[in-house]
């Protein structure tokens, strides 16, 4: 009993292990599989990274994802993780919430980042402060880290905390009823209310949970069809952070920002947006060590490796969770990884992305 227990078990582990590799060969409808050559990327480059990756402790870096002019050239997971696997990818959530409002504004929905929040947060249903300051916030304002509402996730002693609010009844009560620090547009200050304000928005004005918003206008259109997002028990989405998705399809999501809106030949959300959301909007190179500026949600970069610079956007999630976007490469990379608090996470990931560069324009 004790041999064909033992029999069983390999055999589950090497079915298991098959049924993973089969997966990763089945064709992905808008990406077309390609090798390293065929994109002028040095493939041993890419499997000495590979091998690094396999072979570093601690074992909480979960896949790589690499699209190359629009072919999927790297596709690999580790420590447990499949094709299938849906991630925590943390605040790179917040990159997703800005395309869900392009397309909140190109369904009419919303007419514009210009805005006041005020317009979808009506007194007969919100309790609005009788301050000055609140009625001047826009979305744009919300989109660029500036409503100037005192809440800041790099001070523990900040009111408008996640802590503080994420399990209230009524964020948005709680959220416009923070002190003004500053005139909205001012500065850049980062924090978890922006995000949380603009899902708001994208709910009232769509009358639909963010999570359904996004499955129906952009989730499904790409294929996507495993993911989980955050629903609090007030029935807010948390367009914070703490979207559930696979490394593969956090991917497809980088693919459609640099095919400027268009998945399969349709266009998801305008070209205008997706402009929108990659304009330098605050210089936060003296607060960041790898950004050089801020715009709608999404960081902005400037590489250099080997000599040579490359502009990049990117969206970037607790635990080294990036998406990496370098429209003059025509390249995606996505990362995913599981180093929650540590700030090796990030680190971490930005050392593979570098290596993905330094495999570009090489045969």
């Amino acid at each position: 009993m004790n041999h064909q227990f033992r029999f069983l078990v390999i055999w589950l582990l090497v079915s298991s292990a098959c049924f993973g590799q089969d997966k990763l060969k089945q064709p992905i409808p808008g990406l077309p599989r390609a090798d390293l050559a065929s994109v002028k990327m040095n493939q041993d480059t890419i499997a000495k990274l590979i091998q690094l990756i396999n072979s570093t402790p601690p074992n909480d870096f979960r896949g790589v994802v690499v699209i190359k002019d629009n072919k999927l050239v790297v596709e690999e997971y580790f420590n447990t993780y499949w094709r299938e696997t849906v991630h925590d990818i943390r605040s790179a959530g917040k990159g997703i919430t800005a395309l869900l409002l392009g397309i909140a504004i190109d369904k009419g929905l919303v007419k514009s980042t210009e805005q006041s929040i005020y317009d979808f947060f009506p007194s007969s249903k919100f309790i609005r402060p009788a301050k000055d300051g609140h009625q001047d916030i826009k979305i744009k304002h919300l989109l660029s880290m500036s409503s100037g509402l005192s809440a800041d996730d790099n001070d523990d002693n900040s009111p408008g905390g996640t802590g503080n609010w994420l399990t209230n009844d009524n964020w948005v009560n709680f959220a416009i009823a923070l002190p003004m620090l500053f005139t909205p547009g001012e500065k850049y200050i980062y924090n978890d209310v922006c995000p949380m304000l603009v899902g708001a928005i994208i709910e009232e004005a769509s009358g639909k949970k963010l999570s359904d918003f996004a499955k129906e206008n952009l989730f499904t259109p790409l294929g996507i069809r495993e993911f989980y997002w955050y629903t609090a028990p007030n029935g807010r989405t948390g367009p914070m952070g703490n979207l559930y998705i696979s490394a593969l399809d956090f991917a497809k999501l980088g693919q459609l920002v640099i095919n400027k809106g268009q998945w399969q030949g349709k266009q998801i959300i305008s070209t205008a947006w997706i402009n929108e959301i990659s304009l330098k909007r605050f210089d936060i190179s003296k607060d960041d060590p790898f950004a050089n500026s801020y715009g709608y949600f999404w960081f902005i970069a400037t590489k250099e490796v080997n000599g040579k610079k490359y502009e990049c956007i990117y969206a970037s999630g607790n635990g080294g969770n990036l998406l990496f976007v370098v429209p003059g490469e025509n390249l995606v990379v996505s990362l995913i990884s599981s180093a929650y608090g540590q700030g090796y996470g990030h680190r971490r990931s930005r050392n593979i992305f570098d290596y993905v560069l330094r495999s570009l324009n090489q045969k």
